[in-house]
């Protein structure tokens, strides 16, 4: 069976450990060495084509399992589809993120990571998650088994799930035929929450603007980021308790004025929210809170 490029980056791991940190335990020790001068000579000789050296960085009886779940034991296996796949394919570059390696024991190395391999044409490189498990025979490093799973990016759904709820389509019939639309849709990595609003009069929209809320990694919290169609923009802060969302939120106006406030939204139930703005000062100076206003989900 034809090895596709989705598969290669597995074949390429054992050279991850070496640009890496070993974690033993809580200890973080230097790769020896002779790691470093192996991971090279792996490289060049999958640059080159080499099949007969690349495979004899496993071990003899080592085995590899991609993506499909296509699965090669032993060097000679190995050898031959690599013997294969070079006819075919040449003039790529490697390239390894590393996520972790661990030393369970001093003869035994397991890695985690994503790998990828691009062409010579400019396509988009071929990208594998990967684990390796590595033993140490005769003062060499081997490649004993090798996995390789289908590529996802990260994403931050896991702290933007709270927020869920409010995806969809919501609405506020205000007074003298006024009425407020808010859309809230994931972007396609899951890595923020765009919301859309708009104040409308028959049909006449008289105000509008976007605000992309994501995860703040080195505040540990949410934060958004709203632009004006006029020019305006802020940021804000969310936190959470139970079924209210508090946001502090700061803007500079498109007259250049500083507006700063505590926002309040809370989810009354799975097709009411309220949002009210307090606590609001302009250029420093306090002005009363808004109105509860009460939204509805537009089913």
């Amino acid at each position: 069976m034809k090895k596709q490029l989705l598969s290669i980056p597995g074949f390429l791991l054992a050279t991850a450990i070496f640009a890496s940190r070993v974690h033993a335990g809580d200890a973080a020790v230097a790769q020896p060495e002779e790691i470093h001068k192996t991971a090279a000579a792996f490289i060049a000789a999958f640059e080159k084509g080499d099949a007969k050296t690349v495979a004899s960085f496993w071990t003899a009886d080592g085995d590899y399992i991609d993506q499909s779940g296509r699965a090669l034991k032993g060097r000679k296996a190995i050898e031959d589809d690599f013997t294969e796949f070079f006819a075919a394919n040449k003039g790529m570059k490697v390239r390894l993120d590393v996520g972790s390696v661990q030393l369970p024991t001093p003869d035994i190395a397991i890695e985690d990571g994503v790998s990828s391999v691009t062409m010579p044409d400019g396509s988009p490189p071929s990208r594998a998650r990967y684990t390796n498990i590595l033993v140490k025979q005769d003062g060499h490093w081997l490649l004993q088994s090798v996995r390789e799973a289908p590529y996802v990016p990260r994403n931050n759904y896991q702290h933007l799930r709270a927020l869920e709820w409010a995806i969809g389509e919501w609405v506020d019939n205000g007074p003298n035929g006024q009425v407020a639309h808010v859309t809230f849709d994931w972007t396609p990595d899951l890595n923020f929450i765009i919301s859309n609003r708009a104040v409308a009069v028959k049909d006449m929209f008289l105000d509008n603007g976007t605000q992309r809320i994501g995860w703040d990694p080195a505040a540990k919290l949410l934060h958004s980021w709203t632009f004006e169609t006029d020019g305006g923009f802020g940021e804000g802060t969310w936190t959470q308790d139970g079924d209210k969302w508090t946001i502090k939120a700061s803007s500079v106006l498109q007259s250049g004025d500083q507006v700063i406030s505590t926002n309040v939204v809370t989810r009354v139930d799975a097709d009411t929210i309220t949002w009210q703005a307090k606590d609001v000062t302009v250029n420093g100076k306090a002005i009363p809170d808004t109105a509860v206003i009460t939204m509805k989900r537009v089913k």
